[in-house]
């Protein structure tokens, strides 16, 4: 769907989610989790929509344990099923995130990766520029090349490491979208000025 952006990461807690919010109060988009688990503090979906002001969906799966998809929903006895992930209908722009990294497992036979690869939108990849985000990064590329996903590119968040990030993008034949910092001070007024300093909202779409 052409009015669909899934953004995924290298891994769980590297502040896709602020990511994600930043993107959609940039787009003036619509924002879905399909799946979230750990339901004890704030979810994704409550801090895009605080961050954010943007309407939320409703996730398709809500499950308590704080793990992976299939393990969580297993502890409640539900198994997941990939065909009730349909992008939704919205007018304008949607934001997807997905739960974790690309590997995550939706159940015993299927991972998030599958679904996006199913879904046939864009993706954007969040990568921390901490050590070891070379090797992270670069798997994580190879893995939606591999499944012949639309990468529209690597969003970097953290502190600068130039000469990290090109590496990344010259072995990952990636674009380099910006680098997003991370913010101290979090409200819906600092994200969007680092936002629209870091990235060019045209370039990500």
């Amino acid at each position: 769907m052409s009015n669909a952006i899934i953004v995924t990461g290298t891994d769980t807690g590297i502040g896709k989610t602020v990511f994600a919010a930043g993107l959609t109060q940039a787009l003036g988009a619509t924002y879905w989790k399909p799946i979230q688990t750990g339901l004890s503090e704030e979810t994704d979906s409550e801090v895009v929509s605080r961050l954010s002001g943007c309407p939320v969906l409703s996730e398709t799966y809500r499950l308590n344990m704080p793990a992976s998809p299939h393990l969580s929903a297993e502890a409640e006895g539900i198994i997941i099923d990939p065909d009730s992930l349909k992008i939704p209908n919205v007018s304008g722009p949607l934001v997807i995130e997905g739960a974790g990294g690309l590997m995550v497992p939706l159940n015993r036979k299927t991972l998030f990766l599958d679904v996006f690869a199913d879904w046939q939108a864009p993706v954007i990849l969040c990568a921390r520029t901490q050590l070891g985000t070379i090797n992270h990064t670069l798997l994580s590329l190879r893995a939606l090349q591999d499944k012949g996903c639309a990468v529209i590119g690597i969003a970097f968040i953290g502190d600068a490491e130039p000469e990290v990030e090109q590496t990344i993008c010259d072995f990952g034949k990636s674009r380099h979208l910006g680098r997003l910092p991370m913010i101290n001070h979090l409200t819906p007024e600092t994200l969007k000025m680092a936002f629209s300093k870091a990235f060019d909202i045209k370039g990500l779409i």
